[in-house]
């Protein structure tokens, strides 16, 4: 037998063997948070019939789990160490609730009007610094032009937990990471900082090159 043989046999046995790990077209995604499950309970009475693919070994009900809480971890993490990276995401909630704390205290009006949830703080930072277009470069009669384009949902939420890490990454080397991207996430709840100016620069610019939008189709 021929190597060339040998290896073709090889390369058909691990094909084969990875489409019997992959689940059919007809399995449907599961849903595993118990409020969506009662939102659509009359679409889910529907899928009694219909296969459904397992649950990830991440994926929780409990309380403590939260889907935008898991991705930041992911997006943290370097070299495959979640822990450190749970850990540093752990250590900028404190932080996040001891400075909230402290201004409550210090607050001489209403103080139930200042947020204490550095789970709800991260949430409405990642809302604040979401952008809803992007430019693309596209050639047209040998001039680049920057058109700009709407962007997925998926995507957005990526680019701004991209843009609060890269922005605390960038500061002094000094200031452990999650003091400083405690301080990103609190700007950016309130509005401000650099990651919603970043936002807000790319819009400008979609606005200014939205004469080539039309580059897009073309």
């Amino acid at each position: 037998m021929s190597f060339l043989s040998i290896i073709a046999g090889k390369t058909s046995k691990y094909s084969s063997l990875r489409l019997m790990s992959v689940y059919p077209t007809q399995y449907v995604e599961p849903i595993v948070q118990k409020d969506k499950q009662n939102e659509q309970k009359t679409e889910l009475s529907k899928l009694y019939h219909v296969p459904i693919k397992a649950a990830v070994n991440k994926s929780s009900d409990t309380v403590f789990h939260d889907d935008t809480k898991e991705k930041m971890i992911n997006y943290i993490t370097k070299k495959g160490n979640s822990a450190l990276a749970r850990t540093l995401l752990s250590k900028t909630f404190e932080l996040i609730k001891r400075t909230q704390t402290e201004h409550m205290n210090l607050a001489k009006g209403e103080k139930n009007a200042i947020n204490t949830n550095a789970e709800t703080l991260l949430k409405q930072a990642v809302e604040n610094c979401r952008p809803l277009l992007q430019v693309t470069a596209i050639k047209r009669g040998g001039v680049t032009y920057q058109v700009p384009v709407p962007i997925t949902t998926r995507r957005s939420y990526f680019l701004a937990m991209k843009w609060l890490l890269d922005a605390a990454r960038e500061k002094e080397r000094k200031v452990s990471l999650p003091e400083k991207l405690a301080w990103e996430i609190l700007d950016a709840a309130h509005g401000q900082g650099r990651v919603v100016k970043r936002k807000d620069d790319l819009h400008r610019q979609c606005e200014s090159n939205r004469a080539y939008a039309h580059y897009r189709w073309s």
